[in-house]
């Protein structure tokens, strides 16, 4: 793993709510920092309602992390584009956070309950 990455389990229950619907409940959650950028929570897959999620196609690439997928988040508000993203086979220093998805949280509401 890349030095300025680091993974730890994070305590407490956490959700993550979208268009007014929740979307998850977690008493897994992983937070992975990177450098300077704000934290980043992952939510193990099995702990995300998936039929409020539909793969986008768009995909980026980290250097550290491998290829990341996107989906967009169907809502009764309306379809929130590519507001998730996962490391299907991420690199083997972050392999921790495979099957799990994480949130833009200027497009998601992602809190400790």
């Amino acid at each position: 793993m890349a030095d300025h990455i680091k993974i730890r389990k994070v305590g407490g229950k956490w959700t993550v709510r979208a268009g007014g619907a929740v979307l998850g409940e977690s008493a897994n959650v992983l937070e992975l920092s990177e450098g300077d950028y704000p934290a980043v929570m992952y939510f193990p897959r099995d702990d995300i309602a998936m039929a409020f999620l539909d793969a986008s196609g768009r995909t980026t690439y980290c250097p550290h992390k491998g290829e990341a997928r996107y989906f967009h988040i169907v809502a009764k508000s309306g379809q929130i584009d590519d507001a998730v993203w996962s490391y299907e086979d991420p690199k083997s220093g972050v392999a921790e956070i495979k099957d799990h998805l994480a949130f833009y949280t200027d497009r998601v509401a992602v809190e400790q309950i």
